[in-house]
Parts: structure tokens; C-alpha cells; sequence
């Protein structure tokens, strides 16, 4: 039986709420500290900061790994996906059946399963390699993969802990325009952590700036482009002026 199509969301519905949030260590480390951000639906927000300054933490927290000590959080959605930067998949599984695993894990049925892998497969460009083995594809496939199979649980918040950071630059640009069509399609609310500053530009609809540890939220700034977004906008001034602004944002949060 077909599981019936759920609902869109309609654009500005807060997905993910943090209010004067904090994170303090069982060492009493201080992570975080007062940290309020707000992403909703059709937002793709990205976070900049120090190493250290406690990014993954606030990802943490997003995806109910980690608990935060201050303040108060808010997730309006069960239907969260998650990619890390390393892809994880499982080598004696096919392409189709890592794409499956996360639906089979939340017990949806073979045949619903199988069409929502089927789905994710083509949206991310990998028809034709259902049947492949994770050793027989590069790197940027296998993210494709990673990000195929959280697809699959339809998620509304989307959550990316630096997915192409260990990728070379021309695949990670082309990782990039694909995540932004897939974003325009589906509007999902993305947060998006990363230590790139043309990227998060390119990708965003807004990028927060935190400061070194504890990390707090010290510049906010939106980004005035349409999505879909074509690639071109990466040789633009308006771009360029734009980058120069989140760069000096960073150097001032160290």
C-alpha cells in the first residue's frame, strides 16, 4: 500500500527555534551561549564559525543528539534528515539498498520503500547505478547516495554537518548547484554547517556568523538571490561583494 503524500508546509513555518540556547560540557566546558536563531520552512541557513566554536554542537541539538544545559529549543517536525561529511554507507550493499536502509529502518513498506529510493535515485542523478557497490563509485557519488537515502524519509528539516568538505572543488560546486535544485523543489528547511564562505553564500537564503568558544550567534546576514539559483551567480559582484562582507563577518567573530 502507498503511504499517502504528506503535506507541504507552507513557507515561514518555523521548523527549528533556539532561544537564548546553551551547551555546557560535564566538564564544564562552556559549547554554546545564548544562541537564538530561528530557521523555517523554505530557509536554507548556514552556519559559520572558529573550529571549536561549536557548530556540530548546534547541529547536535537540531537532530536530538545532544542536549542542550540553557534556554529553550523547539523542533516543529519529526521528519528530520541528517548527512555527514563522511557518506557511511554499508560496502556489501548495493546503491538501491543504502538508498533503502533509513526507510526500512522506520519500517516503511518494501514496495513504498522501493519507489521512494527509486525517486531519490533519479533526483540525484544516479539512475543507472542502483546496482553498483559503494567501492565502484567516487566520491562525490557517494554523497549523492548519502543524500538520496535521507531523502527518502521525505524529511522537512535537513540537517548537513560539512557533506562536501573532504571533496575537491569542481565536484563540490556541482554537489552544490545539485543540493540547491533539490532545494527548490522540495523547500525543505536546510541548516547547513560548513567552513566555506563562497559555499555557504551560494547555497544559503541567510548565513549566521558564531564566535569563538562558546560559540554565539554574532552576525546574521540574508542573501538576496532567487532560488533556483543559476551557477553564474558565483561570477557576479553583487556575489563576490557579498562573500567579501560574510569573510569579514568570520575574521571579526575570531
Amino acid at each position: 500500500m502507498t503511504t499517502p503524500t504528506r503535506p507541504v508546509l507552507r513557507p515561514g513555518t518555523e521548523i527549528l527555534g533556539f532561544s537564548d540556547v546553551g551547551v555546557t560540557y560535564p566538564n564544564a566546558t562552556p559549547a554554546l551561549e545564548g544562541v537564538d536563531l530561528r530557521v523555517g520552512a523554505g530557509e536554507f541557513v548556514s552556519v559559520l564559525g572558529p573550529s571549536g566554536c561549536g557548530k556540530s554542537t548546534l547541529l547536535g541539538l537540531a537532530s536530538g543528539l545532544a542536549t542542550h544545559t540553557d534556554g529553550y529549543m523547539q523542533t516543529g517536525t519529526d521528519r528530520v534528515g541528517y548527512v555527514f561529511q563522511d557518506a557511511t554507507l554499508l560496502p556489501w550493499r548495493t546503491v538501491a539498498q543504502n538508498v533503502e536502509m533509513l526507510a526500512e529502518l522506520d519500517g516503511i513498506g518494501k514496495s513504498e520503500r522501493r519507489q521512494r529510493a527509486q525517486e531519490a535515485i533519479d533526483l540525484v542523478g544516479l539512475s543507472g547505478f542502483e546496482q553498483s557497490l559503494p567501492r565502484e563509485l567516487s566520491g562525490g557519488m557517494k554523497m549523492r547516495v548519502s543524500l538520496a537515502r535521507s531523502m527518502t524519509l521525505e524529511p522537512e528539516l535537513f540537517l548537513f554537518d560539512e557533506p562536501f568538505g573532504a571533496l575537491d572543488e569542481i565536484t563540490r560546486q556541482r554537489l552544490g548547484d545539485e543540493l540547491l535544485e533539490l532545494f527548490a523543489a522540495k523547500r525543505f528547511a536546510g541548516l547547513f554547517i560548513t567552513h566555506s564562505v563562497a559555499e555557504a553564500v551560494y547555497l544559503s537564503t541567510r548565513v549566521v556568523v558564531m564566535s569563538g568558544r562558546p560559540g554565539r550567534i554574532v552576525h546574521t546576514i540574508d542573501v538576496p538571490f532567487d532560488v533556483p539559483r543559476h551557477p553564474e551567480v558565483r561570477y557576479s559582484a553583487d556575489y563576490i561583494n557579498l562573500v567579501g562582507e560574510v569573510s569579514q563577518a568570520l575574521e571579526e567573530a575570531h
